[in-house]
């Protein structure tokens, strides 16, 4: 009977990289010829649980439902709708009649309203650990009790012993017994894009980083060839990934400025509400108390008068539509919010390959032993020059073909181009090499059609070089002085190393040390600048060497030349860098990439000057807290780093009141995404896990499309304090003429609350909708970005406000008088309340009307502004006037609304009160112009 090791308490936090194999299966309890027995297997469940995430701290469905019903807003119209609810039934049972009370419900279904709009944003929010869940492989192979069986990955224990094979994905983090030729790309871990080579026999440093444990498998990576066997020493939370789901529930979600100043605004009105019925009501009272009820029916009209009820949802239209333009600006909103904090957006930190850089590797320089030059091109099209050469002599554009030719042979990717793109297929460096040769004149399909490989070292990490062989008969551009010609490609000095002699002209000279000096300083300068470096030599030979020969054979070798690679910016990102600096943006580089390859391409965009200084990953893990919070101010350019690193960033600069926006593609990307104001992720390359983190995803990877998409939030800003202004400047005027109405005796409420909630959605609603896609101000790019703590009323939004309501309430409580006296003294019948309130309410919609159009600029009258570049302002405000009048000259809505017909001439009143708001907004606007405050009334933008 086979024996199995005892139950043992498991070390969990051993690092496992630095144990030998044997190690690790002795402090596991495991077995590596039979693995785990089916009751230990039992007895490890039930003490370290299941091979999952564990979702921690979300809401569920029902709490973000009724968390809606705790703004304060709504809380308010939910007693304003009680309390009138109460009233109609007591009028009812007097009167000893059945009805609906209309005010309460028509407030009701406002407020559920607004309460599922707000549900359906905010369910959206947290998916990040679904999609992290998603990553795990479903059923994996392990050996338990002698035998090969298959499991469900959540069935995984520490201990058990699995394998690998190509195509499958890890179920767990584990650490290699066996690995044979294995390869697994852990970009979604790690960030890095090349599959990393795995070992078994290596033991390593205790501080080795994650992504440099070759003899460690991590849960949700991704087997890219080869075989292995591990055993299991981390499932769930524990694991790599399980630290990086942990990471992302430790990140509170903070609220977007938006979302701060809509619970400010909300505060504050229901605040004034609460004043101004107060005062209402008690100096009602004092003068006469029989009023009360009258009282109390004047303070529910003023309290829903003060609720804006349609600006939740003009503001998540508006919203809407601006994730609608980004899209076409290849930016893609997953959550509504975003769309505006992006106006605010104070710095951007954006990763360097592919979003500032083309994500192409490019050869920028090439220099022999006579011969240097710079290289011009586009991406992998094959078209380019040759500059700034030092010499055109026949003798050095020999060393120059043969420095290509080799690099072209010395080779296996593919240039192939699909529609109208270049692409390599293969490694982008050694792919550079090959529009390089099409550059120099060679024809790279004649090339390899022609070229006979006979015999190729691959590259492995150790050498750092690959050399292939062909028959020299088959490369005609070569002297054929023996049967076989070697190419060898790799690091510069590791292949310099290698070399005896050096191509000079047509002639090989031997290598000075001299020599050797000056292409090692030509290394350097290449290196300064930020260039991946080759190395390429070559060799003849009359026989080929035997294929274990690789140290022997690459011996004695002719040096031909450096070639420096680049991945260059992208065209576009120099003038969106230059964009952001005069919008007030500041924008940084973090990147895992050398600290010098980040440098050049940062002061070649602009984002830092030459020799500022750039900050790594390892000197970010001395710092405190405090200490990098007194770097971050001064640090524009971040290499080396890490995940942890980024999130450790972000947190340094919001510390500094920066609202920042954070690029990311990897996994653990996610956590930093997540802190960031806004999370941008990587539509091509990123993870799903990050786009789920994210608050943006950019379609092109580009970083020009966040530049511009901050630019559409800064537009959606100026419209939203746009539509503010209009919608809370008509409210302040409607609460002001409601509370005057006792004051100025007379009997009886000049609104009721269902034809205020008919003001607040739909005279306000329809236009405020309509300001909502106003086109944007040219230079709304060079201004600072808005303040993150900023008032809604800041930069005189507020006194606007106060003036227009008091201009719309002297209107209204002008009409109001008139039409009161009016009906009471010439009107056949005596007083008709209905009549000169119809007067009020229509007087006080049509005076919106005017409004709407005096909004649109805070600059120029509306007879400046061409009427074609809004056709939605002009199209609501004739819609609305025509739905007002249908309340008054069509019977149902007449009656539902409790309106009056009115003639034609208390009609004509009407509008004639009315445009008089329309006149003062604009006489306000030529008063401030001729006193030189043009700039005043631009801060309203």
């Amino acid at each position: 009977m086979t024996s199995f090791p005892p139950p043992a308490k498991i070390e969990l936090e051993s690092v496992w990289h630095a144990l030998s194999t044997d190690e690790v299966i002795s402090r596991l309890g495991s077995d590596r010829q039979e693995g785990l027995s089916l009751a230990e297997v039992q007895r490890r469940q039930a003490e370290y649980g299941r091979n999952e995430l564990m979702d921690s701290g979300r809401r569920a469905r029902w709490q973000i439902l009724l968390d809606q019903f705790r703004n304060v807003m709504l809380i308010m119209l939910l007693v304003v709708a009680a309390i009138s609810g109460t009233l109609d039934i007591l009028d009812a049972l007097e009167e000893n009649t059945v009805s609906v009370p209309k005010d309460a419900t028509a407030i009701l279904i406002v407020v559920i309203l607004n309460a599922i709009l707000g549900y359906v944003q905010e369910s959206r929010a947290e998916e990040a650990l679904a999609a992290l869940k998603n990553m795990a492989a479903p059923k994996v192979r392990v050996l338990r009790e002698g035998k090969v069986m298959e499991i469900d990955s959540p069935d995984l224990v520490v201990g058990d012993i699995f394998f690998l094979e190509a195509g499958v994905k890890v179920a767990a983090d584990g650490r290699l017994l066996e690995a044979v030729n294995l390869q697994i790309r852990e970009a979604a871990l790690t960030g890095e894009a090349e599959a990393t080579s795995k070992t078994a026999e290596k033991v390593l440093p205790i501080d080795t980083e994650v992504g440099d444990r070759v003899n460690l498998v991590f849960a949700g990576t991704e087997v890219n060839q080869g075989r292995g066997m591990a055993v299991v020493t981390a499932i769930g939370m524990d694991t790599e990934l399980g630290k990086i789901a942990a990471a992302l529930q430790g990140v509170e979600q903070e609220p977007t400025p938006l979302q701060k100043r809509m619970t400010e605004l909300g505060n504050r009105l229901v605040a004034i509400a609460l004043v101004l019925v107060g005062i209402v009501v008690v100096a009602g009272s004092l003068y006469d108390l029989s009023l009360l009820r009258e009282l109390v029916e004047v303070s529910l009209s003023m309290a829903v008068a003060v609720v804006p009820e349609g600006l939740p949802a003009v503001i998540t239209v508006t919203l809407a539509l601006g994730t609608q333009r980004m899209v076409k600006r290849h930016a893609l909103i997953r959550r509504l919010p975003a769309v505006e904090t992006l106006g605010s957006v104070t710095t951007i930190c954006s990763d360097k390959t592919g979003t500032l850089t083309q994500n192409k590797m490019v050869v920028q320089a090439v220099a022999t032993s006579s011969y240097r030059a710079k290289v011009s091109g586009n991406g992998y099209e094959p078209k380019g020059e040759f500059y700034d050469a030092n010499t055109d002599e026949a003798s050095a554009l020999y060393e120059r073909q043969l420095l290509l030719l080799a690099g072209a042979l010395c080779n296996d990717a593919l240039l192939k181009q699909h529609a109208a793109e270049w692409v390599i297929l293969g490694d982008p460096t050694e792919g550079a090499l090959l529009p390089l040769a099409v550059k120099g004149g060679i024809d790279l399909k004649v090339l390899q059609e022609k070229a006979e490989r006979v015999v190729e070292f691959p590259f492995d990490a150790d050498r750092k070089r690959m050399s292939t062989f062909y028959r020299s008969e088959s490369v005609s551009e070569i002297p054929a002085t023996a049967p076989y010609w070697m190419i060898t490609k790799g690091s510069p000095e590791l292949t310099l190393e290698r070399c005896q002699w050096r191509q000079v002209g047509h002639a090989i000279q031997p290598l000075t040390l001299t020599d050797r000096q000056e292409i090692l300083a030509e290394n350097d300068r290449f290196a300064a600048q930020g260039l991946r470096v080759l190395g390429i030599a070559h060799r003849y030979w009359s026989e080929l060497p035997a294929a274990e020969s690789v140290e022997s054979s690459e011996q004695d070798l002719i040096w031909l030349g450096l070639v420096g690679i680049l991945d260059p910016p992208r065209p576009e990102v120099l003038e969106a860098v230059a964009t952001c600096r005069t919008a007030g943006i500041r924008p940084i580089m973090i990147t895992g990439d050398h600290q010098l390859t980040a440098q050049a391409i940062a002061s070649q965009i602009g984002i830092c000057g030459w020799g500022d200084r750039a900050l790594t990953g390892r000197e970010i893990e001395k710092l405190t807290p405090a200490e990098l919070d007194a770097l971050t101010p001064q640090i524009n350019v971040y290499a080396r780093v890490s995940p942890q690193h980024k999130l450790r960033i972000v947190k340094s600069l919001q510390r500094h009141g920066e609202i920042v926006a954070m690029t990311g593609d990897g996994v653990n990307d996610a956590p930093a995404l997540k802190q960031a104001d806004i999370g941008v992720a990587m539509g091509i390359t990123g993870t799903d896990v990050t786009k789920e983190a994210s608050d943006m995803v950019l379609l092109d990877d580009n970083f020009a499309t966040i530049v511009a998409a901050t630019e559409e939030g800064r537009v959606i800003y100026s419209n939203i304090r746009r539509f503010i202004k209009y919608i809370l400047g008509s409210n302040i005027g409607e609460v002001i003429t409601i509370a005057c109405s006792p004051l100025v005796g007379l009997g009886g409420v000049p609104l009721t609350p269902l034809q205020i909630l008919w003001m607040n959605l739909v005279t306000d609603g329809l236009p405020a909708l309509a300001l909502a896609v106003e086109p944007g101000d040219p230079d709304v790019m060079k201004r600072p970005p808005v303040k993150p703590n900023e008032s809604i009323f800041g930069r005189g939004l507020g006194s606007y406000m106060i003036r227009v309501g008091l201009i719309l309430a002297i209107v209204g409580i002008s009409l109001m008088v008139w039409a009161y006296s009016y009906t009471a003294d010439h009107v056949e019948g005596g007083l008709e309340p209905q009549r000169w309130t119809t007067m009020v309410f229509t007087t006080l919609c049509l005076a919106q009307m005017g409004h709407a159009l005096a909004a649109r600029s805070s600059t120029r009258l509306t007879i400046e502004m061409n009427p074609a570049s809004n056709l939605f302002v002009w199209g609501s405000v004739i819609v609305t006037t025509i739905l007002q009048l249908l309340l008054i000259y069509a019977p149902p809505l007449r009656r539902f609304f409790g309106t009056y017909l009115l003639s034609g001439t208390e009609l004509a009143v009407c509008i004639g009160f009315s445009t008089l708001v329309f006149v003062w907004v604009e006489l306000e606007k030529l008063v401030l112009r001729l006193f030189n405050k043009d700039h005043a009334l631009k801060l309203l933008e």
